[in-house]
């Protein structure tokens, strides 16, 4: 059975909410994530708070999680979360005691921008991943970032040496990959000489954005296989957003076109600013979930999990939404 990596975007979700959340509810909210078997997870980002103020208690929200009981690596430290029962003996005294039970290892991706977002990063235990937006878009890259391609291009190096230096993971997103609002020049072979680009400087995930959500079926096929041929073996994924109509036939195209990562949220929370559409958001995890089963593919999120963690989502989305 093809098996695919599912990365849920709480993060990206949250930032789309209008009041700002407890930290204690954005904990609770990622251990029922885990809980449910999500094993890679965007979860915090290290920006300005004046710019993002909805995260501006990332390392709270760490230190908190790994209260629960996880260490650095996230493996279990205490029973919290065992979920398998003992299984019984004849001699229940004769019984040799199980090992202490260990979570799979996680995947937990905290998002920068600039040098600053670097160092609270790398201070922060738990965060597995640094991920950073590289933008082919000038436009974009200036209003996100406030920095020129050559700057932008310098961070992506200075962030591959020190995440291989502390032993964490890179994935660089590049932005604007299908397409952008600006009028700028943009073909798929843009977007695969920036993946080229970043693969030679040694990075090795890489996931598209359609940051404004206008990429349609044809263009998400016609861009991943643009950028597998120019840039083969990395660990290739993309991150859309879309109108939920249009959500099942991007996951296909991208799937049928050799993605096997995808970036989604619960409930198609979260999206992009710069969208202009309130409609456009993240592709909802339960499309892609649903989609992808539908071709027998292995997403390791059981059905009642899915569900459950929907349940959760739309919980959330009661408390802190604006009506």
């Amino acid at each position: 059975m093809d098996k695919v990596t599912i990365v849920e975007c709480p993060r990206d979700a949250w930032q789309g909410l209008t009041k700002i959340i407890p930290t204690d509810v954005k904990v609770a909210y990622l251990r029922k994530l885990i809980e449910c078997g999500f094993r890679h997870l965007d979860a915090v980002s290290f920006v300005a708070a004046k710019y993002v103020p909805q995260m501006a208690d990332s390392e709270q929200v760490m230190a908190k999680l790994q209260e629960l009981g996880f260490d650095s690596k996230f493996e279990t430290r205490n029973s919290k979360l065992e979920t398998r029962p003992i299984e019984p003996t004849a001699n229940p005294e004769s019984r040799t005691p199980s090992p202490e039970p260990r979570a799979p290892a996680l995947e937990i991706i905290g998002i920068l921008v600039n040098q600053r977002g670097l160092h609270r990063a790398l201070a922060t235990a738990g965060v597995t991943t640094l991920g950073y937006p590289y933008s082919v878009s000038a436009n974009f890259r200036r209003a996100n970032a406030n920095m020129s391609l050559s700057e932008s291009r310098a961070l992506v190096q200075d962030l591959q040496g020190a995440t291989k230096a502390a032993g964490r993971n890179l994935a660089v997103y590049v932005s604007m990959a299908f397409g952008n609002p600006y009028g700028e020049p943009w073909s798929p072979e843009v977007t695969a000489d920036a993946v080229s680009w970043l693969q030679g400087v040694g990075v090795r995930t890489i996931s598209l954005a359609d940051t404004v959500g206008t990429a349609q079926p044809k263009e998400v096929s016609e861009v991943l296989r643009q950028v597998q041929s120019a840039a083969p073996g990395i660990e290739l994924g993309v991150h859309l957003h879309s109108r939920l109509e249009g959500a099942t036939e991007k996951v296909l195209a991208a799937y049928e076109a050799g993605c096997r990562r995808f970036d989604s949220a619960l409930g198609g929370l979260g999206g992009c600013p710069f969208a202009g559409d309130d409609l456009v958001g993240n592709i909802p995890t339960e499309t892609v979930v649903s989609t992808l089963a539908e071709r027998s593919v292995e997403t390791e999120i059981q059905p009642w999990a899915l569900l459950s963690a929907v349940e959760a989502t739309n919980e959330l989305r009661s408390q802190y939404a604006t009506p």
